[in-house]
């Protein structure tokens, strides 16, 4: 009975490691999480909540329905990147840039949003529930024609 089980175990494990990735490339998650790093990936639907991202190069990153709740993407660059969908709450976004990043349907309910780059950046169905937003052309309503400022 105990090598039974022992087997069972053993075959499911690698399962349940792989349904951690859940999509998206393992390679760029991995090329990701080892140098921070990752233009043009194929990040869809990956698990980054809590992850330290400070400073990351996902320019051009699919990242769409990825969940990065909680983690801190302070200095990141997401320039170009698609986050369509993608869970935000309780990240810290400090000094990113979203320039011409599509934000459609993003979460960023109780996020720390701060002097971050939008300019361009598409934010239909944009979740700000209860975020602190500081020096970030992102807010409800607005003027009409209100000029997000660009950092270039």
């Amino acid at each position: 009975m105990k090598l039974k089980l022992f087997a069972a175990v053993a075959l499911a494990t690698p399962l349940i490691f792989a349904s951690a990735v859940k999509a998206g490339n393992s390679q760029d998650l991995q090329r990701l999480l080892s140098t921070g790093e990752c233009q043009r990936c194929n990040l869809v639907g990956v698990d980054l909540s809590g992850e330290h991202l400070i400073g990351a190069d996902l320019r051009g990153a699919n990242l769409s329905k990825a969940n990065l709740s909680g983690a801190n993407l302070e200095g990141a660059d997401l320039t170009n990147a698609n986050l369509k969908g993608a869970n935000l709450s309780s990240s810290f976004l400090t000094n990113v840039n979203f320039k011409k990043a599509n934000l459609n349907g993003v979460n960023m309910s109780r996020a720390h949003i701060f002097d971050s780059n939008v300019h361009g950046a598409s934010m239909d169905n944009l979740n700000i529930t209860d975020a602190e937003i500081y020096h970030t052309g992102i807010g409800i309503g607005g003027e009409d024609g209100a000029q997000v400022p660009d950092w270039d």
